[in-house]
């Protein structure tokens, strides 16, 4: 298997309605992660990009959070709509999409 140059990770967390934190499912995690990975499979590019659903990544409010590496760039409030800008513009051609970027204060 080839190493792969980027790696997404979609949060798909789940949580018990009326949480305090909210979660990314409830905010479509899954319909994202099934776009990340329909598109990965029609453009054929399991050789160079890993997609894998995962836990909470921390900003609940800015879910469904998606966060590439290595870069360690993070989006909020990702659709399914935003995946083919993501794919072409950040994972294809470097250029990290920044309407979609989480606030910087969310790292510190």
């Amino acid at each position: 298997m080839p190493k792969p140059s980027k790696h997404v990770f979609v949060c798909v967390q789940r949580r018990q309605e009326g949480h305090p934190r909210g979660c990314c499912a409830q905010q479509g995690g899954d319909a994202v992660m099934n776009a990340f990975l329909t598109q990965i499979q029609q453009r054929n590019l399991f050789n160079t990009i890993s997609v894998t659903n995962t836990g909470c990544l921390g900003p609940c409010s800015f879910g469904a959070s998606v966060l590439v590496y290595p870069e360690g760039i993070m989006y909020g409030k990702v659709t399914p709509e935003d995946v083919p800008a993501i794919i072409d513009e950040h994972l294809l051609n470097d250029v990290p999409v920044e309407r979609l970027k989480v606030p910087e204060f969310v790292w510190g």
